[in-house]
């Protein structure tokens, strides 16, 4: 079954650039209005549901019932693919779920929903996850289900011959969304890998859309995302890193660099042990989907407010030319993708010192 979703304004690349600070406020407490990110009817019909409901686990699944629980993610249309495809493909059917996908205005709204009580799950960025347990959120990572971020190093028409590595941004001006955020953080890693002076690079923060400032040369390069970055390679620009493609990533920053996955509260664990596990082994299923079936077919099982309006062929490029990097082929967490999002955190002075990766990942979920 597909539950009620808030769609709201949202653009294909939309969602991943936001500021990483997350408010941590006391389980239980939840919001309708705006500032959580949920829609208001939906988190207003959750949270009833949520004090009940674990308790409800094992009476529910026993008796042959799909077991409703609600997820939350944000709206990015990249990092929701693998769970609409899930979804339309029957396969939180399959092991016993009714699973309502509840879109938010980024991962930060999400993660806010998690730790207020108003859902069961939350999909986000291991950034998102990262900086919301340094500031003691009480929440484990359980799954992962995006292993690359949905960013891309590139250079103007106007510097595209002059700038052929990491090294050559010494002395130049490279726009990020803002300081302090995931692509900003990223960015001061691979500058880091490549050993190149990031002091020596100013940074000019201007939001999402740095598309038309690279285009006409108000920056020498910027962190973008698609469809941003096949424009600007058709308008002449090139692509110094494209942390999208894995071979890429494995070149530039050592391999995956952990992205998309889901995060439960830590105090429900027991308790919801036999649905994180049956709601894991669905996302692997509709991983292995997502990454083989006709991308016609993923397109229809995405919803109509994400995508009207938008350019399908574009889109149907996008994802034929990115599935196989972006999505992994399993949910188990990889610990070394997770450590490099701490170590650019580190760098980016994200973080006052190294996270406890071995409390955040809950890896037994997947691997038992």
């Amino acid at each position: 079954m597909i539950g009620h979703r808030d769609i709201g304004h949202m653009e294909v690349v939309m969602g991943c650039c936001e500021k990483m600070t997350v408010d941590t406020p006391e389980v239980g407490r939840t919001t309708a209005s705006g500032s959580s990110g949920i829609g208001r009817r939906t988190a207003l019909k959750g949270i009833a549901g949520v004090a009940g409901g674990v308790a409800a686990l094992k009476s529910g699944l026993a008796y042959g019932q799909l077991r409703k629980l609600r997820l939350a993610f944000c709206g990015q249309l990249l990092c929701v693919v693998p769970y609409e495809v899930t979804q339309a493909r029957g396969r939180f059917e399959e092991e016993g779920l009714d699973v309502e996908l509840v879109y938010t205005r980024g991962g930060n709204a999400a993660m806010q929903a998690l730790v207020g009580g108003a859902v069961d799950y939350t999909g986000s960025s291991f950034d998102v996850a990262l900086q919301a347990f340094a500031r003691g959120a009480p929440i484990r990572r359980i799954a992962s289900t995006g292993r690359l971020p949905l960013f891309a190093l590139a250079v103007g028409p106007r510097t595209a011959d002059e700038i052929k590595s990491l090294k050559d941004l010494e002395g130049r001006t490279v726009g990020v969304s803002a300081l302090g955020n995931a692509d900003h953080a990223m960015l001061l890693y691979l500058l880091k890998e490549a050993g190149a002076d990031a002091s020596a690079v100013q940074f000019a923060t201007l939001g999402t859309n740095l598309y038309d400032a690279l285009r006409v040369g108000h920056v020498d390069a910027g962190m973008v995302q698609e469809p941003a970055l096949s424009l600007l390679v058709e308008a002449g620009g090139a692509v110094l890193v494209n942390a999208m493609d894995l071979t890429d990533a494995t070149k530039y920053l050592g391999g995956p660099y952990e992205f998309m996955g889901v995060a439960v509260r830590a105090e429900e664990r027991e308790e919801r042990r036999d649905e994180m596990v049956r709601l894991a082994r669905a996302l692997a299923k509709g991983l292995q989907d997502t990454r083989t079936i006709p991308v016609d077919e993923i397109i229809a099982a995405l919803p109509n407010e994400l995508i009207a309006g938008g350019d399908q062929a574009q889109l149907r490029t996008i994802l034929e030319r990115y599935r196989t990097s972006l999505y992994p082929e399993s949910v188990a967490i990889d610990v070394e993708a997770c450590r490099r999002v701490m170590e650019a955190h580190l760098a980016a002075g994200m973080l006052e010192g190294p996270v406890d990766l071995g409390t955040l990942l809950d890896r037994s979920v997947v691997e038992g």
